[in-house]
């Protein structure tokens, strides 16, 4: 929106310094700050006013130390996270960008399904909350329109080089067009594209798009839950999300310059550079939200927050093209999903051959289990914090090392 009225007032009131917002790192500063402000500043305001309507955490005795303390901490915090990602985004952002249109209609999509789940376990007094069902048919839906979207919208493209000529004054030319592509990034590889039409060509153009709508809803599916998972101890799915949304806000903004990524030889994407700037404010908002929710959280973001947390991960590094780099930079989630899936998996196994169910952790999802490992939960945060920090490291390393 200021993009527009400052573009506005430069052209027809030549008015100093509005030129300053035709520049992308201008504006994810700013989006960013004002993302902090607003989290930290009415993050407050919500959370007495969660206290006063008793929107209270209801909790199960699972036998955690401190656990039974947290009962009736505010939740549904995740609304604090969500303004603070989309006010700065519409302030800041060109909104006629289809990834940052995609990015909006994902954030409000998986929000509105995350505060149905929290109105039900908190207003109706449901525990279970939202019906599974629901849930999968709601994340089914935004992968749906995300996936046809990114296969078929005529404005995402990828730019290829063709020849270098020199001209006049010995400057070179580099001839390049702009075409439709289902190009990814495999890291570690040194030729490292995979293009999703070549590999699933034996099906045929007419289902390939099939296939690779099916990925997208599976990625955003998968990571959408993982992040839901983690969501179990104070400060560690907010601060794990930022780790992972300044990473991809880097290898953004990376593909987004023409200088970077020929230097680096990693795919162009025109227009991706605006995705920066909601990179910043979902950066802003994980770190404005950690002020109230590190240990001892003063509030509990709820599947309002968690579940558009892990989504918007997911459709960004979509948009980016390095979705398949996620089991490294989402390796926190992916070992907290799979702790459930094997705890459960074993469980069933061992009770159907021996009568009775056996565990492999001492409680899912494994930071339970260092919990009832006696490690107190601020401790189990940071470690998992550093392990995200490493795993960002590791995946900025593929751009060199292949």
């Amino acid at each position: 929106m200021l993009y527009y009225i400052f573009d506005y007032l430069e052209k027809h009131f030549d008015l100093i310094g509005a030129s300053v917002f035709q520049y992308i790192s201008f504006r994810a500063g700013m989006s960013a700050l004002i993302s902090l402000l607003i989290t930290i500043t009415f993050g407050k305001k919500l959370i007495n006013y969660l206290r006063w309507k008793q929107v209270g955490e209801t909790v199960r005795d699972l036998g955690l130390e401190g656990q039974m303390e947290k009962k009736g901490t505010p939740t549904m915090g995740g609304i604090i996270i969500l303004s603070g990602i989309l006010i700065p985004v519409l302030l800041f952002a060109k909104l006629d960008n289809v990834y940052v249109i995609l990015l909006i209609v994902s954030t409000l999509w998986l929000g509105i399904i995350g505060f149905l789940d929290d109105y039900i376990k908190v207003f109706r007094k449901n525990k279970d909350g939202l019906a599974g069902k629901f849930k999968i048919v709601g994340q089914i839906g935004i992968g749906l329109i995300v996936g046809v979207t990114l296969y078929f919208n005529d404005d995402v493209v990828i730019r290829e080089y063709s020849d270098t000529r020199i001209v006049e004054n010995n400057e070179i030319v580099r001839e390049y067009e702009d075409v439709k592509s289902t190009k990814t990034t495999v890291p570690f590889f040194k030729d490292n594209e995979l293009d999703y039409d070549n590999v699933f060509s034996f099906l045929g153009h007419d289902y390939t798009w099939l296939i690779y709508v099916l990925i997208v809803i599976f990625i955003i599916t998968a990571v959408s839950n993982g992040a839901n998972i983690t969501d179990g101890i104070d400060g560690l799915a907010a601060g794990t999300s930022a780790i992972i949304g300044l990473t991809l806000a880097i290898f953004v903004y990376l593909s987004g310059r023409v200088d970077f990524s020929d230097y680096l030889n990693i795919l162009h994407i025109p227009n991706l550079g605006e995705v920066v700037i909601f990179c910043t404010a979902f950066v802003g908002a994980c770190l404005g939200f950690l002020w109230y929710n590190s240990y001892p959280a003063q509030v509990f973001m709820g599947d309002t927050g968690s579940l558009s947390l892990g989504g918007i991960i997911a459709v960004i590094a979509l948009v980016v093209r390095k979705e398949l780099m996620i089991p490294i930079l989402c390796g926190v989630f992916l070992i907290e999903n799979l702790s459930v899936i094997l705890q459960v998996s074993y469980f069933k196994y061992t009770r159907k051959k021996y009568g009775e169910g056996r565990r492999i952790f001492l409680m899912s999802p494994l930071h339970h289990h260092y919990q009832k490992k006696n490690l107190h939960e601020a401790k189990i945060v940071t470690r998992f914090w550093i392990v995200g920090i490493l795993l960002a490291i590791i995946s900025l390393a593929t751009l060199k090392l292949r």
